[in-house]
C-alpha cells in the first residue's frame, strides 16, 4: 500500500470528546501551512471553529450534510480539494465524518464503500492525510468494526483488522423489494413503457420537479441493460413505508465489476459508464449491488408525499 494516503480513524466517545480528538491533527496542518478542509456537522464544524479560535480562518469547512447528502458525492469533493491545494503548492489534510447515527441502513453500506473506495482512489497519488471520526458513544459496535476495516490507521498506528475490500462490497447483496413491490419486465421495444412508468409512479410520489429526474435516470439504466445487460431487465418500484420516498430498481443479467462506478466525473475520452454517475446526481441514494448472477441499480428518491 502507498504511503502517500494516509486515510485514518479516529474514534471518539461523544459530542463533548470530539473537539479534544481532532483540534491536534487540524492545528498541525494550520501550523505547517497545509490547505485543511473539514467536512463535519454544522454544530462540530463550530465547535472547532470556536477552540481554533482566530486560526480557524485558515480552514476551510463544508457541511457534510450538504456535501455527502448522497456518499456517492464525497470522493468528487474530496477530488476537487486535493486538485486544488497540490494545485497551489500546498499539502492537503481533511477531516470528513460520513457515517453519523442519522444514516439509515442503505445509506450505511454506501458510506462504507466510500470509505473502502478512498482507498482505491488516493492510494499512489499526491501525499495527504484524512481523518475520519467515529462516534463510540452513539454508534453501534458492528459500524466501528467496519471502521476499522476500511481505514488503513487508527490515528497513527496500522489497524489489527483485515482490509475490506471494495469488490466484495459490490457484490453484497441488496435487502430484497418488498412483496408489494411492482415490476415490469423490458426489453427494447419497451423502452417507452419504462418512462412512462417512471413518469407516473415519480408524479404519484409527488416529487414535483423532481419527476423528470426519475424519468431520466430510469430511462438511462433501462437503456443500459438492453445494451450491456443482456437484452433486457425489470423495473421495480415502491414507497418506502418509513418515510414514503420512492425506490425504483433495475436489475438485469449483466455485470458490473468495477466498484467505483458511479462515483469518479466521467472524463472527456470516456465511452461508457456514465449513466451511473448521471444516477448519483440527481437521485438521493444509488446503490449497486453485482455479481455473476446479474447487476441490481436501486434508486431513492426522497421528499415524496405522503
Amino acid at each position: 500500500m502507498s504511503r502517500c494516503f494516509r486515510h485514518e480513524v479516529s474514534f471518539y466517545d461523544g459530542p463533548g470528546d470530539f473537539v479534544d480528538a481532532i483540534l491536534p491533527f487540524v492545528r498541525a496542518g494550520v501550523d505547517a501551512d497545509e490547505a485543511v478542509l473539514v467536512v463535519v456537522d454544522r454544530t462540530k464544524a463550530a465547535q472547532l471553529r470556536e477552540a481554533l479560535g482566530d486560526d480557524h480562518a485558515a480552514v476551510e469547512f463544508a457541511d457534510m450534510g450538504e456535501v455527502g447528502r448522497n456518499p456517492a458525492w464525497i470522493i468528487p469533493a474530496w477530488l476537487r480539494f486535493v486538485e486544488g491545494a497540490v494545485a497551489s503548492g500546498r499539502t492537503p489534510r481533511g477531516v470528513g465524518e460520513p457515517i453519523v447515527p442519522a444514516r439509515t441502513a442503505d445509506e450505511l453500506r454506501e458510506c462504507h464503500l466510500h470509505e473502502a473506495l478512498l482507498n482505491d482512489v488516493f492510494d499512489g497519488g499526491a501525499p495527504w492525510s484524512l481523518r475520519c471520526p467515529y462516534d463510540t458513544m452513539s454508534l453501534p459496535d458492528e459500524v466501528l468494526v467496519e471502521a476499522m476495516r476500511t481505514h488503513p490507521l487508527i490515528e497513527d498506528e496500522p489497524t489489527a483488522l483485515q482490509r475490506v475490500a471494495a469488490t466484495d462490497m459490490l457484490r453484497s447483496t441488496l435487502p430484497p423489494p418488498p412483496v408489494a413491490a411492482e415490476e415490469l419486465a423490458f426489453d427494447r421495444s419497451a423502452l417507452r413503457r419504462v418512462r412512462e412508468l417512471a413518469l407516473r409512479v415519480a408524479a404519484d410520489a409527488g416529487l414535483g420537479g423532481r419527476v423528470d429526474d426519475v424519468v431520466v435516470a430510469v430511462n438511462e439504466l433501462a437503456t443500459n441493460s438492453t445494451s450491456h445487460g443482456g437484452g433486457r431487465g425489470v423495473v421495480r418500484h415502491w414507497r418506502d413505508p418509513a418515510d414514503r420516498a420512492l425506490v425504483v430498481e433495475v436489475s438485469d443479467a449483466g455485470r458490473i465489476v468495477d466498484p467505483l462506478v458511479g462515483r469518479l466525473p466521467p472524463t472527456v475520452e470516456q465511452v461508457g459508464g456514465r449513466g451511473v454517475w448521471m444516477c448519483n446526481q440527481v437521485a438521493d441514494l444509488v446503490q449497486v449491488a453485482s455479481d455473476e448472477a446479474g447487476t441490481t441499480i436501486r434508486l431513492r428518491f426522497g421528499t415524496a408525499a405522503g
